[in-house]
C-alpha cells in the first residue's frame, strides 16, 4: 500500500514509516519543507530500514492511497484547508491529539468535540477520516525490531477505510481494535492526556493501553 506522512519528518511519523517499509509498504515522509523530508527519509533509508521516500506534504498526500496526519493540534487545522484537494477520494489516519501546552496532561476538548471529527467536517464525504494510533509513544515504537505491548484503537465510520487502517495497525506489529463510529474519537483523544499525565507521576515514558477479555488477535 502507498502511505503518505504529512508531517512525517519528526520522531512519530520517523517510527511509523520504518516499520511499514520493513512490512512492505511504499512509505513517503512528507514535510512543507521538501529537502527536509528528502534529508530524513534518506537517512533512514541508509539505516537499511527499507526504501522510504521524502516530498513536500501535497505530493506526499497526493501519491497515497492512505494519509496519516501527523502534525501538532495547532496546525491541524490549516494543514488540512492546504492539503483538501489532494485527500479527497482518500483516507486519512488522524493522529492528531487536540493538547494544549503546557497542560499536556489535562484533557480539553476542542470545539468541534475531537481533531478527527473536525477534520471530517472540514473535508466532508470525499475523504474517509479514521482515528487511530493515538496511545502509542513513538520512544516505544522506534526500535522496529522491539515487541511493543499495546492495544491500538480505530474509529471511522466508513468499513473499507477501517479494515484498511486495521491492517496497517497490524503490520506495525500492535493489537488493532475496532472502537467503533468516529464520534468515539472524542474518547480516544481524551485518553492521551491521561496517558501523558501517567508518564509524568510515574516516571515513564510511553505508557500505553491493554484491553483484557479479548480476543489475542483482536
Amino acid at each position: 500500500m502507498r502511505i503518505g506522512i504529512v508531517g512525517g519528518t519528526g520522531k512519530e511519523g520517523g517510527s511509523l514509516a520504518v516499520r511499514w517499509a520493513r512490512a512492505g509498504h511504499a512509505v513517503t515522509l512528507g514535510s512543507r519543507d521538501e529537502e527536509k523530508a528528502r534529508a530524513r527519509a534518506a537517512t533512514l533509508t541508509a539505516r537499511g530500514f527499507g526504501t522510504i521516500a521524502g516530498a513536500h506534504n501535497r505530493d506526499a498526500a497526493r501519491n497515497a492511497d492512505v494519509v496519516v496526519l501527523t502534525v501538532p493540534y495547532a496546525a491541524h487545522t490549516s494543514t488540512l484547508r492546504t492539503l483538501r484537494p489532494e485527500l479527497a477520494g482518500k483516507v486519512l489516519l488522524d493522529v492528531t491529539v487536540p493538547l494544549s501546552p503546557p497542560e499536556i496532561g489535562r484533557v480539553r476538548l476542542p470545539n468541534g468535540r475531537a481533531a478527527a471529527l473536525e477534520a471530517q467536517a472540514l473535508l466532508g464525504p470525499e475523504t474517509s477520516v479514521v482515528a487511530a494510533l493515538h496511545h502509542v509513544s513513538h520512544t516505544v515504537l522506534a526500535d522496529p525490531d522491539a515487541e511493543v505491548r499495546c492495544d491500538v484503537l480505530v474509529a471511522t465510520d466508513d468499513e473499507g477505510a477501517r479494515s484498511r487502517v486495521l491492517g496497517l495497525v497490524r503490520d506495525l506489529g500492535l493489537r488493532a481494535l475496532d472502537a467503533g463510529p468516529l464520534d468515539n474519537a472524542v474518547a480516544l483523544e481524551a485518553l492521551t492526556a491521561v496517558l501523558l499525565h501517567l508518564n509524568v507521576r510515574y516516571g515513564a515514558k510511553g505508557a500505553g493501553v491493554l484491553f483484557s477479555g479479548l480476543p489475542e488477535s483482536g
